[in-house]
């Protein structure tokens, strides 16, 4: 196999951009920008999303069983930009952003147009990211979107042609 073609064809899969937040037993948070992120049930509602098994947020959300998805909007560019790096916790704050904690204790970001939290219910380990499986346990917009719901989120694609996660 040609490993660019490999790669060149990879990153043909159109991917959302999210911040994955989760909270541990002592408290500690951690979030982080994901983008392999899919709807995997509908009864029960299930999503997979892949986390770097060498990160912080994987052993967090592994320990806690939960997490919460918050779902980038159009424009929000530069929050996909702060997650990129380790933030830390300051009272009711991730790296200055506003959060509130979700049913599970995972933080909810206030400036995001949607989030989904969820329950660990399986963790795929295979390669340099495990698959998390989460059972959706609630889901909030703060608005609706006009038109299509997935046409109001952020994509990879819009961080420009030279931002790619994949391949």
């Amino acid at each position: 196999m040609d490993n660019e073609v490999k790669k060149v064809a990879l990153r043909m899969i159109p991917y959302g951009l999210y911040v994955l937040t989760t909270e541990g037993p002592d408290g500690t948070v951690a979030a982080g920008t994901v983008n392999w992120v899919t709807q995997a049930s509908f009864e029960p509602p299930l999503v997979a999303v892949g986390i770097k098994a060498d990160s912080r947020i994987h052993g967090i959300a592994r320990n806690s069983r939960a997490f919460a998805l918050n779902v980038l909007g159009k424009g929000q560019q530069s929050l996909a930009f702060t997650f990129f790096k380790p933030l830390e916790r300051e009272g009711d704050t991730i790296g200055g952003i506003p959060f509130r904690a979700g049913k599970t204790g995972s933080p909810i970001l206030e400036s995001t147009p949607a989030y989904i939290e969820c329950e660990v219910v399986e963790v795929v380990e295979g390669g340099d990211h495990s698959v998390f499986v989460g059972k959706v346990i609630d889901a909030g917009v703060s608005a609706l979107p006009q038109g299509r719901p997935d046409e109001a989120t952020l994509r990879l694609s819009d961080l420009g042609e030279k931002t790619f996660y994949g391949g």
